[in-house]
């Protein structure tokens, strides 16, 4: 590292005299540093990426004189290390990267900051995630209020190729929750339009679609097996959530889903291979639903009601889609995969919904039965 810089976004505050917090106040990069000296203080002063580690050393070795020099460049060299394995640092001085023109620089100079901010990893460009993101290729199944504000999060934030899938036409009552689609695309494929509108907003990826309507896994399995992870959005049939589940377990595809019902939140995301799958959940949580009393609902009949959203939920359903497929693309922020999350828009209260803690040996989708099934 040639010229050591704090983030800007973990600028360090002091505390009195003798704390030092570090990587503001969010929790989860945050931490306090005691510093009953000061040594701290000065060191993380110095780490604006002006100076070599030797300018900083020298100039360390001139405000602590009482220290002996070498004493003062272990010290430096030792700290350092440690502030750079906590993910505070950069180097100022680090060369554009390669792939990414200076258009494409500028479009996610922004991004860049919000991902290295929540990042916490030794990387050896501030750049690496935003190229991981931009070799990215994600299928979105699924266009509609909450898949559609997935891709245009995912095309903004710079995912290289991105491939919809949809079947349906715009309909007057998509509007108020389907972003990628205006009143003059009433009548028109949802797939062909939307397709039109992100490659308005971004025309450095590759946006391609299909107006397939996916009858089983296996067509699900042919789409994952092209792409590093698989977005489910659509919400049809009942059992489609563990067809896209069967298929990614089947070509070891990460995958996403996310929906609502009514005002409930919810977004599952995972990982073929590292822990239970969907199904394993979905087998669990029969097994707990069996044991409870039997429900019987009231004999009055419910009058069939439109569906329930508007673009605040799809919206916060898609976006945290998009945040859950960007952090199984890059690692950043590292969510735990394997698991379920939900948000109540009533309480603004969050859970997450946890499963088994390893794969069931009877899950239809990875379980050693369905392992050796031909």
């Amino acid at each position: 590292m040639q010229r050591p810089k704090i983030k800007n976004e973990h600028w360090p505050v002091r505390y009195g005299d003798d704390v030092v917090r570090i990587g503001g106040i969010v929790p989860g990069i945050a931490k306090n540093i005691p510093d009953p000296d000061g040594w701290v203080w000065a060191l993380l002063g110095l780490l604006d990426g002006t100076r070599t580690v030797d300018q900083v050393v020298a100039e360390l070795v001139h405000r602590f004189p009482a220290k002996p020099a070498d004493e003062v460049h272990t010290e430096v060299r030792v700290d350092l290390v440690k502030l750079v394995e906590a993910g505070y640092v950069e180097d100022a001085a680090e060369l554009p990267p390669e792939g990414l023109t200076a258009g494409e620089r500028e479009r996610y100079s922004r991004g860049r900051a919000l991902l290295g901010w929540m990042d916490l990893s030794v990387r050896q460009s501030s750049w690496d995630i935003q190229m991981r993101l931009r070799q990215a290729r994600v299928v979105v199944v699924g266009v509609g209020g909450v898949g559609g504000v997935a891709a245009l999060s995912l095309a903004l934030s710079g995912v290289g190729e991105l491939h919809l899938v949809e079947p349906d036409v715009v309909e007057m009552s998509n509007l108020n929750r389907q972003v990628l689609f205006t009143e003059r695309d009433v009548g028109r494929p949802k797939v062909e339009a939307a397709v039109e509108r992100l490659r308005y907003h971004n025309s450095d990826i590759a946006v391609t679609g299909a107006a397939l309507t996916i009858t089983g896994a296996a067509m699900l399995a042919a789409l994952a097996a092209r792409f590093d992870v698989l977005v489910l959005t659509a919400d049809q049939p009942r059992e489609i959530r563990s067809w896209a589940n069967q298929a990614c377990v089947r070509t070891g595809t990460a995958w996403v889903h996310g929906g609502y019902h009514g005002p409930w939140v919810n977004v599952g995301m995972y990982r073929p291979g590292t822990g239970p799958c969907y199904d394993c959940a979905y087998v669990a949580d029969r097994e707990h639903q069996a044991r409870l009393p039997p429900r019987t609902p009231a004999p009055c009949g419910r009058t069939p009601a439109p569906h329930p959203a508007n673009a605040i939920s799809a919206g916060i359903a898609g976006h945290r889609v998009a945040h859950a497929a960007m952090s199984l693309i890059t690692g950043v922020p590292p969510l735990p995969a394997n698991q379920e999350y939900g948000t109540s828009l009533v309480t603004f209260a969050d859970s997450v919904v946890l499963g088994p803690s390893a794969p069931r040996p009877d899950c239809p989708a990875c379980g050693s039965e369905a392992q050796t099934r031909p």
